[in-house]
Parts: C-alpha cells; sequence; structure tokens
C-alpha cells in the first residue's frame, strides 16, 4: 500500500537520504521515495507501518505539514539539520 507524507524541512539529497535509510529500516517498507522539491515522501509498506513512518519522519525532524508549530516546529527544524548532514556522509 502506498502512503504519502507531505513534509516540511526536505532541503537536499542528504535530508532525503537519512529519510530513505531510516525508513527502510523497517521490513515492512518495501520502496521510499523522496520529492525534494515538492516536500513528498512516498512510502510503499504494509498498512500497520503508516504510523511507524509518521513517527520515523518526526524522529528525523520532517514533521506532516502542519503538524508542528511553535517550539516543536524549531526543534524540528534543527532535528532536520542533523538528519541532513548524516545524510550527507553518509553516500553509500
Amino acid at each position: 500500500m502506498l502512503h504519502r507524507f507531505e513534509v516540511v524541512n526536505i532541503k537536499c539529497g542528504g535530508c532525503a537520504r537519512s529519510i530513505e535509510n531510516a525508513l527502510r529500516a523497517d521490513a515492512r517498507v518495501k520502496h521510499v521515495e523522496v520529492d525534494i522539491a515538492g516536500g513528498v515522501v512516498s512510502v510503499d509498506a504494509d498498512e500497520g507501518a503508516r504510523d511507524a513512518a509518521r513517527a520515523t519522519l518526526l524522529r528525523l525532524g520532517y514533521p506532516e505539514a502542519g503538524t508542528a508549530e511553535g517550539m516543536q516546529a524549531l526543534a524540528a527544524k534543527a532535528k532536520s539539520f542533523v538528519s541532513c548532514a548524516v545524510g550527507r556522509l553518509d553516500r553509500k
């Protein structure tokens, strides 16, 4: 089943790489596609994996659009900078 998440804070390939690597760590995930320009993460996974994927995106600093405000949005942005840096270093 295809799950589509419109998220914030995706800026580059490093962000996308971190997202892809983290989501693919879940055995229920078959495929991940990140549209950097559109801010969309598409995940082909079992129905039960949707909430886990959403939680992973939030943990990495890429919450769904409109779900984080104020300090929570600021914290997500800071986390996304770290995730981005890790993704840039992890060029396998």
